[in-house]
């Protein structure tokens, strides 16, 4: 939980391909709460993104790419996240910590314990009150995917997204109340009433204060959204 401070903080996860950042960008707006996403939303973030994700840099050791995601949000919690929160808003992000877990952890291996421990204070403490996984099988998200030119997270093989997608359920069934589970193989309207429904019955009172009549702000600089971590 976002510890101390007034706010609330929405993470929209899943696999590549699953459309969390149209679903995260539709719950923003409809919140009136500060959209994000990660990695690259600040200045520092930009540069990070575009050493994980570009393919014609050379290989990243997994520990590297861990180490490089966490930086990223590191800066995002301190520069947009927590700002945000201290000011009382409300804020969904493109992914947040479980990515980390779920890309880093399940997807390459490296020890869960470890890497909490490293989200942990990379975030200083700072926590989802509610994560939203937006599910769909691999299948379904690599259709989705454009068929240009991927990044290097994008073009990871079949059998590692299997297991990030298995490592996000893994992550919701340990959630608890923290987390929700919706279907995101309907239509973008289907899929984003069923995010609604789920924060509506995570915060229902405070939804209903009229959260839903501010503007949503974009967090600069503009990007396609979050990816691999």
């Amino acid at each position: 939980m976002s510890e101390g401070l007034p706010g609330r903080l929405i993470a929209i996860e899943g696999i590549d391909g699953s459309g969390k950042t149209t679903q995260a960008r539709i719950l923003a707006e409809r919140l009136g709460a500060l959209y994000t996403f990660e990695p690259g939303a600040t200045v520092v973030g930009a540069e990070l993104r575009r050493l994980v994700l570009d393919r014609r840099a050379s290989p990243i050791d997994d520990r590297t790419e861990a180490l490089l995601m966490v930086a990223d949000r590191a800066q995002h919690v301190a520069e947009v996240v927590a700002p945000a929160l201290a000011e009382g808003r409300w804020v969904v992000t493109d992914r947040f910590t479980a990515s980390t877990l779920a890309y880093q952890g399940f997807g390459r291996g490296l020890d869960l314990a470890e890497l909490r421990r490293l989200a942990d204070w990379s975030s200083a403490g700072v926590r989802p009150d509610l994560s939203v996984l937006v599910e769909v099988p691999v299948e379904v998200a690599e259709g989705r995917l454009p068929s240009g030119e991927v990044d290097r997270i994008e073009a990871e093989t079949r059998s590692v997204r299997r297991r990030v997608a298995e490592g996000y359920r893994e992550l919701a069934r340990e959630g608890g109340p923290t987390w929700a589970v919706v279907d995101g193989r309907g239509t973008v309207e289907e899929v984003a009433s069923a995010v609604w429904d789920a924060v509506r019955a995570a915060f229902g009172a405070d939804v209903d204060a009229g959260l839903q009549g501010r503007k949503a702000d974009l967090a600069p600089p503009a990007g396609k959204g979050g990816a691999g971590g």
